[in-house]
């Protein structure tokens, strides 16, 4: 009876993909001609024969077709698999909504994920009121949004995908009539040929101004909007839940971060000018915002003092208004939201932006901070409260209230990052010039340490305007300075922190230290630091240092001071991609693991509160996968109510381009953080015969992916010539380098591209690579008692079952047989052939172990949303690969046609969407 049911509820899915495809299908016929549309079809069966069977015969018509493919058609053919993978990927997102709200009507249990869920579990467990208040009271959540080189979608190709998501939620929410019925249709059909016919590649590369535009345009289509809406229902269900009748206001605990504009490593275009342009950009969005609600609740608020009461603070603020309009003189409410309109605009005015929508009537004070336009609000509101208006009190006030708090006059709190090696230079050459004969690199870690303390206990700076440094050096010191002036402008949450690449001593966090102190955001002599200092460990060294390094530092009565002035709270980051990168995927999330366990105990130690920073990206191989069980996942004590973690590439749009999916995702961070704090196993570690287990299942698959990745000869040259790795440092997407060198060596390649390639080639191979060579080592030593130890593993500890979880979402969506087309790129035949095969057989045997700990009898039998995923955009996915393979031989074979170039570039764009985790 099950399966029925599970059809039956997907049938609106397959519904809405029918109908987008039969619109698209159309439109290429329509635009292109019938033989186009017959050979886009053509090829899509003949994939799904190659596929389904490992059909040889379907794989030579296959070939021959491809290569007979004239330029012009295969840019359609590309464009065509391209868009039909969005619009599923649509239909999929518009489906998850529509489950959702089903479920909600029917008045189901509350999801996993849910804060309803997890304010449940935490009643069941007997947590009260006062218990989720202190939780609340020091809680801190911050996603942070980064830009990296595979982010691959146009905002004007966004911008139509939300348009169609609209269409499809208007035809399942609202009982439209026939004719309405048609005429959405005729909107699909129009913004479906708009689809068709915009660009969807850049004309030029994206410069970091264009990262930042982008970044910003989610706070349009989500985050201004529905992070105020998710507080108001927290609030309001923890108010029922109280039982006392009084509403409950939370603290602004979730709020968002940003990278873009501000990470400079690696990345030389990132300059003090540019920080001061993103922060200015992101002030204008904020003012946008601000002005033109509050020109919104100036039109609705019109009750007049002649029906309602009204408290003297309102009153006064009406007065100073400068809206002086004789049919509005019994409107209190209204002129005080004048008020506040005019001295936004004011307040933009003087920050040096451009206001845009109704002028006020005349001048006002700019407001000192956006506390005290949060104030104003305040004030407002608890007027409508007091006097019996509290339906309006808790509408699009209430939002804006909220939003005043949450994003301020700057919107985002930009994090500066730069890599350890800069900083070191940097200060070995202001000290140099300050003392000659210093000789600061040529010191051993100890004696870095004892100088460098030496400097942060003195307010005497170290740079001199009679000095000309490098122009590394003046460049850091400029961003140093721009930091102190935004928060002089826009207070001190613009920039909270700065992050360390590449940290792997005290020296490093010193170094930074003394960089702050040389412009004012440490002041030696009152103890007080205005910028967190964080360290990223990121090598599988660092992380394994991680703790030591930790509990050093620590132990500096100078920089323990320091810590206190940071509300006692110490961040640190964890890399997960370069530790991927640099020991496979099982190695790097054990040590991960790891690392946060012993974390945890040093923090306890010294009586310092550790909030981690997850460097996570949207794949399996750079710490992706469900935020959820990624959070919960964590060991006892990791989380500790606060958290941060990057959000990035195209898993940015896929998470908040579409506002009821936004709202979703950060509740599913807010309730995740909340379980991982007050329900969790208090124990960091899990029983000793686990650890046990996982350091011998780290260490026999750290061999094999070093053994295949940095010890097998040519494996570099295999990897160039069997991805996409050379075409993306062409495709017009990120503005940083793909390498941190001017070279090919796998060490200096940028774990984000090195991952994207892998998928891209449908190999996957940073998500799984050398976890079944370890399973079977282990095996052979343990024989069945060892099978029964792993498979209790996955049952009984959530870090283990997570790493399965994600590992076996990377292996359904890899394809082998694809993968061999790509492999023939590669133009030594002897080392194709050894290398391939050896991936090959390293996949089966982690798929055959992979099934034997979970029980499954196939790849994500165990998920039925991943399962359906794919099964929904493996028919459109496919070809792309196909036709990638074609157009890769045709342009490293010499052809230079623009077109082929293009197409490349395309399909790229298209495979990334389909997989939509892949960077």
């Amino acid at each position: 009876m099950n399966i029925p049911q599970e059809q039956d509820k997907d049938t609106p899915l397959r519904d809405d993909i029918r109908l987008l495809g039969r619109i698209l299908g159309n439109t290429v016929r329509a635009q292109e001609g019938e033989p186009v549309f017959d050979l886009i079809e053509h090829i899509r069966q003949t994939s799904v024969r190659f596929h389904r069977d490992d059909d040889h015969e379907a794989r030579q018509v296959l070939e021959a077709m491809l290569r007979e493919l004239e330029h012009a058609d295969t840019l359609n053919v590309v464009r065509a698999f391209s868009f039909f993978s969005q619009l599923s990927n649509i239909a999929e997102d518009q489906h998850h909504i529509r489950r959702s709200r089903s479920h909600q009507r029917a008045g189901s249990a509350a999801r996993e994920g849910s804060l309803v869920h997890a304010l449940d579990l935490a009643g069941e467990a007997g947590l009260g009121e006062d218990q989720l208040k202190e939780f609340f009271a020091t809680a801190m959540i911050r996603p942070v949004l980064t830009a990296h080189p595979t982010e691959v979608q146009r905002k004007s190709i966004l911008n139509c995908q939300l348009r169609i998501a609209q269409l499809l939620d208007e035809r399942d929410r609202m009982q439209l009539t026939p004719e309405e019925f048609e005429e959405n249709e005729e909107a699909l059909k129009r913004e479906i040929l708009l689809l068709w016919e915009t660009r969807m590649l850049r004309l030029t590369k994206l410069s970091v101004v264009d990262e930042i535009a982008n970044g910003l345009s989610f706070y349009d289509y989500t985050f201004l909007r529905e992070l105020p809406r998710l507080y108001a229902r927290l609030e309001d269900r923890l108010s029922a839940r109280g039982g006392s009748g009084e509403h409950v206001d939370l603290p602004s605990f979730l709020r968002m971060g940003s990278w873009i504009g501000g990470d400079r490593d690696g990345n030389p275009f990132v300059t003090a000018d540019v920080l001061r342009r993103a922060l200015k950009m992101q002030a204008q969005v904020a003012f946008n915002f601000y002005i033109d609600e509050a020109n919104r609740l100036a039109t609705r608020l019109s009750l007049s003092s002649a029906l309602v009461k009204v408290s003297p603070e309102v009153q006064t603020l009406a007065d100073a208004s400068p809206y002086r309009s004789a049919h509005t003189a019994d409107e209190p409410y209204r002129r005080a939201m004048r008020g506040i309109h005019a001295r936004l605009w004011a307040t933009a005015r003087k920050l040096g932006l451009q206001p845009i929508g109704r002028l006020p009537a005349a001048e006002a004070e700019p407001y000192p901070d956006a506390a005290a336009f949060s104030t104003d609000l305040n004030v407002i509101h608890d007027s409508l409260l007091k006097h019996c208006s509290p339906a309006l009190a808790h509408g699009k006030l209430r939002e804006l209230q909220r939003a005043s708090c949450v994003f301020g006059f700057h919107l985002a709190s930009i994090d500066v990052r730069q890599n350890s090696d800069v900083h070191e230079r940097t200060v070995a050459e202001l000290l140099e010039a300050a003392q000659p004969g210093t000789g600061y690199l040529a010191l051993d870690e100890e004696a870095r340490i004892a100088l460098l303390l030496r400097e942060l206990s003195t307010p005497r700076p170290l740079s001199s305007p009679c000095v000309q440094y490098s122009e590394e050096t003046t460049g850091e010191l400029a961003i140093f300075r721009a930091i102190a002036e935004a928060h002089r402008i826009y207070g001190p949450d613009c920039v909270q922190n700065a992050i360390i690449s590449k940290t792997d001593g005290v020296s490093d966090m010193l170094e930074l230290a003394v960089l702050l102190k040389e412009v004012g955001l440490l002041r030696p002599h009152e103890g007080k630091l205005d910028v967190n200092i964080i360290p990223l460990f990121e090598t599988i060294g660092d992380l394994q240092n991680a703790a030591a390094t930790m509990d050093r530092i620590l132990s500096i009565p100078a920089y323990r001071q320091l810590v206190a002035s940071r509300d006692e709270a110490q961040e640190c980051m964890l890399g997960y991609s370069d530790s991927n990168k640099d020991g496979g995927f099982l190695t790097s999330g054990w040590e991960l693991y790891k690392a946060e366990i012993q974390l945890v105990e040093v923090f306890r130690r010294h009586g310092v509160r550790l909030r981690l920073f997850h460097g996570r990206g949207g794949s399996v191989g750079r710490g992706g996968g469900p935020s959820y069980q990624a959070i919960l996942a964590q060991p006892g004590g990791a989380v500790q109510g606060q958290i941060r973690l990057t959000e990035q590439g195209e898993v940015i749009a896929s998470k908040y381009s579409n506002p009821e999916v936004g709202r979703r995702n950060l509740e599913v961070l807010a309730a995740a953080t909340l379980e991982a704090t007050l329900l969790a196993h208090p124990e960091a570690a899990p029983c000793s015969e686990y650890l046990a287990a996982m350091d011998e299942l780290s260490e026999d698959a750290f061999k094999t992916y070093r053994d295949l990745v940095y010890d097998t000869p040519g494996f570099e040259q295999y990897f160039w010539e069997s991805t996409v790795i050379s075409e993306i440092a062409n495709l017009n997407i990120g503005s940083r380098p793909a390498s941190r060198k001017k070279s090919t060596s796998i060490e200096d390649l940028r774990a984000i591209p090195w991952v994207f390639s892998w998928a891209q080639a449908r190999v996957m191979l940073p998500g799984w690579f050398g976890f079944g060579s370890a399973v079977k080592s282990f095996l052979a030593r343990h024989g069945d008692e060892g099978m029964k130890l792993l498979q209790a593993m996955n049952r009984e500890w959530s870090f283990f079952a997570t790493q399965l979880a994600n590992m076996d979402m990377v292996l359904a969506k890899s394809d082998l047989a694809i993968a061999s087309r790509y492999a023939e790129l590669v133009r030594d035949e002897a080392l194709r052939t050894s290398i391939f095969a050896r991936i090959k057989a390293e996949w089966e045997i982690t798929v055959e172990v992979l099934l034997e700990l979970t029980g499954q009898k196939a790849l994500a039998e165990g998920n039925a949303l991943l399962a359906r995923s794919i099964q929904n955009r493996l028919l459109y996915l496919n070809p792309l690969n196909h036709v990638q393979v074609e157009l890769l031989h045709r342009y490293r074979e010499g052809d230079q046609d623009d077109r082929v170039r293009r197409g490349i570039l395309l399909s790229i764009n298209g495979v990334a969407a389909g997989l939509r985790n892949s960077g």
